[in-house]
């Protein structure tokens, strides 16, 4: 993947994420800035997206620990869980937030 298509692909997916944090009940708030994207639970509590445009990764930094995502068949996947990024928001969320955060 070059540059450009990995830059659209997170921007596609910081849209997916804001999308799904506003079906939420909980008041989470958004705020993208710098090619990083933040989600403040209510608790005080973020989670963090940081696209790393070196290594073409995707980085997450949550309460549940730091984690490192590829672009892998069509789908952000973290190799040291083997998850994808979709399967690991939906568990991260609802520790953290109390609700899953759906990705479409």
């Amino acid at each position: 993947m070059n540059e450009v298509e990995f830059n659209d692909n997170i921007d596609e997916l910081y849209v997916a994420i804001e999308d799904a944090v506003d079906e939420l009940d909980a008041d989470v708030d958004c705020e993208i800035s710098g090619g990083v994207l933040t989600l403040k639970a209510p608790d005080g509590s973020a989670m963090i997206f940081s696209r790393q445009s070196a290594s073409c990764e995707l980085w997450l930094a949550a309460r549940s620990g730091g984690f490192h995502y590829s672009w892998v068949n069509g789908q952000w996947y973290c190799q040291r869980t083997e998850q994808s990024l979709v399967q690991m928001l939906s568990e991260i969320s609802l520790e953290q937030i109390g609700e899953e955060l759906i990705l479409e």
